[in-house]
């Protein structure tokens, strides 16, 4: 073959390969997740000091739940850093082809992983309760009760920077646009915060029960108390990030609104409909229509333009 002749088939390599590309689009989502990774990283790094502190604290004034909070928070910057992780991971490979609807699963997924972490951090903390509980010691209350107190402290500064960017514990959006703020990845650092702070204020009531009324035995319990709290928001944590990850379908008012549009003609109806999240408050659409007067494709797909929260349409039409 001639230069000339392989040249020409470089070329058109070339054009087809741009062509290709022009009719992809991107699935690299935003939706603040730059500003949630760096304060997530704010937070790792307060938690981090403020666990050596506790553990430390604990363990020379023989608090049980001052020990407790410490070794919390130590599980809770490892699971923090898990959500650091996701984050990274997640901008790295946006762009990545080998993804087919993006990386935005990736945050579902360092929630779930973090959940799970939240859980095992629960029962460990049960069972060293009633270990205490057994075999009490002598606790250093004054001690103790000002190094929660800083402890307390660390976990409001850092319910603080996460404030507005998570999804409440339980919480579940009744309208289209209400998606836009599940971000699990983020809830499941701003949980983790939550159940430190609550830990500190547990920590902190024992501690002065005890040393006002003598009654050292509610240091135990109130690690008790908090085990059980932590699991209930653990496994709601776990029931958001796993629906996401085995594609379930999202609240029933998007599939209702879905499902009047592309039905509005006379004689249309759907035969199959399948939505599904693949990121944040982003979700893909395919969708099989019967009509007795077909439109084209893509006037279907204008039906659903100003759904914002839909970002990946896939329309077939079938006669009946």
């Amino acid at each position: 073959m001639s230069l000339r002749g392989r040249n020409d088939i470089d070329v058109n390599n070339e054009r087809e390969a741009e062509a290709a590309r022009t009719l992809q689009h991107s699935h690299e989502f935003n939706f603040d997740s730059a500003r949630n990774e760096r304060n997530t990283r704010w937070v790792v790094i307060l938690t981090a000091a403020m666990m050596t502190g506790e553990i430390i604290g604990g363990w020379v004034f023989h608090s049980m739940a001052l020990m407790a909070d410490g070794f919390h928070m130590g599980s809770h910057t490892f699971a923090l850093g898990i959500t650091l992780l996701a984050y990274w991971y997640a901008r790295r490979n946006a762009r990545n082809p080998e993804f087919s609807f993006g990386t935005g699963k990736v945050y579902d997924l360092g929630g779930y992983t973090s959940a799970i972490l939240l859980l095992v951090v629960a029962l460990l903390m049960a069972a060293g309760s009633v270990e205490r509980f057994l075999n009490p010691v002598e606790i250093q209350f004054n001690e103790a009760i000002a190094v929660a107190c800083v402890g307390l402290g660390v976990n409001l500064a850092s319910a603080w920077i996460l404030r507005d960017r998570h999804g409440h514990p339980g919480e579940a959006a009744e309208h289209g646009h209400d998606h836009a703020h599940r971000d699990h990845n983020i809830k499941s650092a701003y949980l983790h915060v939550l159940a430190d702070a609550l830990t500190s204020v547990l920590a902190i009531s024992a501690l002065l029960l005890g040393k006002l009324f003598g009654w050292v035995w509610m240091d135990p319990v109130m690690g008790v108390v908090g085990s059980v709290v932590i699991t209930r928001w653990s496994i709601g944590l776990m029931k958001d990030t796993s629906g996401v990850l085995l594609d379930k379908q999202p609240d029933s008012s998007l599939l209702r609104q879905v499902r009047e549009r592309l039905e509005a003609d006379p004689g249309t109806r759907l035969a199959d409909l399948h939505v599904w999240e693949v990121a944040p408050g982003r979700f893909a659409l395919i969708a099989s229509i019967q009509a007795a007067s077909p439109r084209p494709a893509g006037e279907y797909k204008q039906m659903l333009a100003d759904c914002e929260v839909l970002d990946h349409v896939t329309i077939e039409v079938n006669p009946p």
